[in-house]
């Protein structure tokens, strides 16, 4: 099976301040709450957006990296990653997208990412 790899890359900040997850907030977008979270604002909310691979949560100019190779089942998902996938980080499944939270897609014997698809051996 192949799925589109996010990092999240390349999304423009729109927020100041220092909001909180949980925040009310009145316009689309990203920035990072620290090194390892990011947030977006979804439907005036700011929503916490776990960034736990090595790259972490990087704010450059005006876009924000979040590094999701290292999230797990059920963490929080970003708007612009929904239907895109990722390996697990230990490579027996993958990870998906669904209405905002990262779900258990496939088990795989290898779970590796290649030229931005995920490609699953199955068991």
């Amino acid at each position: 099976m192949r799925l589109f790899f996010i990092s999240f890359a390349a999304v423009a900040m729109f927020a100041c301040g220092s909001p909180k997850a949980g925040d009310k907030c009145s316009s689309n977008g990203f920035l990072c709450a620290d090194s390892a979270n990011g947030l977006e604002c979804k439907l005036g909310v700011w929503v916490t957006l776990p960034c736990r691979g090595p790259g972490g949560c990087v704010k450059t100019g005006d876009t924000v990296k979040c590094d999701m190779t290292a999230d797990l089942e059920n963490d929080n998902c970003a708007s612009s990653a929904e239907g895109k996938g990722l390996c697990t980080s230990d490579g027996s499944a993958t990870l998906e997208c669904r209405d905002g939270k990262l779900q258990k897609t496939n088990d795989c014997r290898t779970c590796t990412v290649m030229n931005d698809q995920v490609v699953c051996t199955p068991p």
